[in-house]
C-alpha cells in the first residue's frame, strides 16, 4: 500500500505542487500523482477511483478556480481527503478555498491554505494521519 495519492485538476496544476513533491519525497513516504478533473473526465476519475482507492492511505486533491475536485473525491471514497486551493484566477485562490470550505456534511475535506503553504502543511497532515494510523494498527495488531 502507498501513503499518498495526489490528484491534480490539470497538467498546468503539477508546477504548484512541486514544493509538496519535494517534501513527501524527503520525508521518505511513498506516493502517486495523476491528472483527473472532476468536470472533463469524470467518468475516467469515477473508474479510477473505484480501481485504486484502496491502495493509498491518504489522497491529496489540489485544484484551483471552482474547486470541483476535492469534494467530488471525497464524495466517492472512504479515504481521509486533503484539498489544496490553487492560486488562480481572478480571485487568486479565494474562490477554490471558499468551494472546498463549503462542502455538505457527509463530504468531509481537510481544507488547506491558498498556495505553496497548503501544499506543504498538506503534505504535514497527510504525514500525521499515516503515523497515527500505523501507531493505532500497532497498539492493536
Amino acid at each position: 500500500m502507498k501513503d499518498i495519492l495526489i490528484i491534480i485538476g490539470s497538467e498546468s496544476d503539477r508546477e504548484s505542487l512541486a514544493p509538496g513533491i519535494a517534501l513527501i519525497e524527503e520525508k521518505g513516504l511513498t506516493y502517486t500523482l495523476t491528472v483527473y478533473s472532476a468536470h472533463r473526465n469524470l467518468p475516467e476519475l469515477t473508474e479510477f477511483l473505484g480501481k485504486e482507492e484502496k491502495r493509498y492511505r491518504v489522497i491529496i486533491t489540489a485544484a484551483g478556480l471552482s474547486a470541483a475536485l476535492p469534494g467530488v473525491v471525497a464524495s466517492m471514497v472512504s479515504s481521509p481527503v486533503i484539498g489544496i486551493p490553487l492560486v488562480s484566477g481572478h480571485l487568486s485562490g479565494i474562490d477554490a478555498l471558499l468551494s472546498i470550505l463549503q462542502l455538505p456534511k457527509g463530504i468531509p475535506v481537510a481544507t488547506m491554505g491558498i498556495g505553496k503553504q497548503g501544499v506543504l502543511n498538506a503534505v504535514h497532515l497527510a504525514e500525521r494521519i499515516i503515523r497515527s494510523a500505523a501507531a493505532g494498527e500497532a497498539r492493536t495488531g
